[in-house]
């Protein structure tokens, strides 16, 4: 492991014990506003064709093309309580979207420069990576009133390596509390309980979990601590550590930029659901910064 270069070993302790940590103030509050208005323009030029709804409760129900597709392009996707039992949208366009995702890292200029930064490839190196690559980004909205339930989860299910290596940088847009759904993680989770399934790819158009052991998940939510941070805050998870957030039933967004990193030195398995084209391969932080 190399020597650290930004968390200190109190964090480092910190982090190896809960399995999440918060850095306060990661970026700038005028990066986030360039951010934030950034992803607006982006979904207000979307105008989709098929409709795609992002359902946090059972996606493998709700895969399609569009979906699959999404790990190589920006793509946007409803919330699923968005429309009427007639398929009419209840609410305008821009309040009715889940999130963005998943390549906005490296299509879209903004979100790239915020993405590759030295200080995201020295976090990554603390915590004992060798070649940090991001393999996806998403904005999510988190809309007032019908921002839906994210069950719990551990995010190694889907985004998967071995030996596990995913690890999820998750950037405040906006303040995140209980009352908007910020997110609840179980402290120690990522030690105390096994993957016990992953989803994957079936073909272009479907999905599935497959189980890695027979014993069901059994975690404690009573454990459950909420992650109530400030506009700018980022929070790391390990890909094992277990977390959720609740609806936001409140008048207030809770927009998030989030990413997750891989350890390139391990292969990313085919059956992972996020595939891209052989032309637009991942690339480790390193070579972005050394390309830039």
């Amino acid at each position: 492991m190399q020597p650290s270069t930004f968390l200190s070993e109190s964090q480092l302790a910190e982090y190896s014990k809960n399995g999440f940590l918060v850095l306060p103030n990661f970026i700038q509050p005028e990066m986030v506003d360039k951010l934030r208005n950034e992803a607006k323009a982006i979904v207000a030029n979307f105008n989709p064709e098929n409709v795609s709804i992002f359902s946090t409760k059972s996606q493998e129900k709700k895969s399609d093309a569009y979906f699959l597709k999404s790990g190589g392009n920006i793509s946007c996707f409803f919330e699923e309580d968005a429309f009427d039992a007639s398929g009419t949208l209840r609410v305008e366009k821009s309040l009715a979207i889940n999130k963005i995702g998943h390549a906005l890292h490296d299509l879209n200029p903004q979100f790239n420069k915020v993405s590759y930064t030295q200080k995201l490839q020295q976090i990554m190196h603390d915590l004992g990576f060798s070649s940090p690559m991001i393999v996806q980004s998403q904005y999510i909205f988190k809309q007032p009133k019908i921002g839906g339930l994210v069950n719990p989860h551990m995010d190694a299910v889907f985004l998967y390596t071995n030996p596990i290596s995913c690890t999820g940088i998750w950037i405040a847009m906006e303040d995140a509390t209980i009352q908007n759904g910020c997110l609840h993680a179980i402290p120690g989770s990522h030690k105390e309980y096994p993957l016990t399934r992953r989803f994957i790819r079936n073909d272009t158009i479907s999905t599935s979990f497959e189980k890695l052991a027979e014993k069901e998940d059994a975690w404690d939510l009573n454990r459950l601590v909420p992650l109530e941070v400030k506009k700018g805050d980022m929070i790391i998870l390990h890909g094992k550590c277990v977390h959720l957030s609740y609806e936001n039933s409140s008048e207030n967004s809770r927009h998030a930029y989030v990413l997750h990193l891989i350890d390139g030195k391990y292969e990313w398995d085919q059956k992972n659901w996020l595939q891209r084209d052989t032309s637009f391969p991942f690339t480790t932080i390193g070579n972005v910064l050394a390309n830039s």
